[in-house]
């Protein structure tokens, strides 16, 4: 899209370090909305850097096909680095990125948990007990893997999102799936995380040419 040759030129996409995924939806909400991911130190580096990017004439990565924008800080639980997910702070694509001869997706599964402060907690108590049974379960792709979890610091409260990346695309995606469906206690962990929840939602996302991350 004439878009997405924009913000491959553009000083955000070329410059940022920062930046690890960007990517356009193909099915599961909104399409024509695209989604970028960077890592923070902290609130000081991303001021720090915007600033910068508002100064300068070279950067055109809104320009003419961008209606709105909408931006949301996320932290990343400690399971990330318990069950040693590859995590934003890892610069490197994930593991196995070069899996997937250009088919790879990521899919977005999206909580919408219940207000209260005991709510995330409890909800990441329960998907980590679960989750060892879902990663290990017979018959997941091999090219499936979780790059991370994150939870709202700024934005939408109490939502937590799962990254997973499926270097076969779709086919991995079902495949995995349907080897999750097999281990008994993620089935156990999220039918008590049901009762947090008050949406859950996924979507399928294809990363530009551009991207860190593919």
């Amino acid at each position: 899209s004439e878009w997405a040759a924009a913000f491959q030129s553009s000083a955000l996409a070329v410059r940022s370090s920062q930046l690890r995924t960007a990517t356009l939806p193909e099915v599961g909400g909104v399409l024509d909305v695209a989604t970028t991911t960077y890592s923070w130190s902290g609130h000081e580096e991303r001021s720090a850097y915007y600033a910068a990017l508002a100064a300068d004439p070279l950067d055109h990565s809104g320009g003419q096909w961008v209606a709105e924008r909408k931006s949301c800080l996320y932290v990343e639980p400690p399971l990330v680095a318990d069950f040693g997910l590859h995590g934003l702070a890892n610069a490197a694509p994930p593991e196995g990125a070069s899996v997937g001869g250009g088919d790879a997706i990521y899919e977005l599964r999206r909580y919408q948990l219940q207000l209260g402060y005991t709510t995330v907690p409890r909800f990441l108590e329960l998907y980590a007990g679960g989750l060892p049974s879902k990663l290990a379960a017979p018959g997941t792709d091999p090219s499936s893997s979780l790059v991370t979890v994150l939870n709202t610091e700024v934005g939408s409260l109490n939502e937590v999102i799962e990254l997973w990346r499926h270097g076969r695309g779709t086919v991995a995606m079902d495949q995995s799936r349907q080897a999750a469906r097999g281990a008994a206690p993620w089935r156990e962990a999220i039918g008590s995380i049901a009762a947090l929840a008050v949406s859950f939602t996924t979507s399928i996302h294809r990363p530009l040419p551009s991207a860190p991350w593919q």
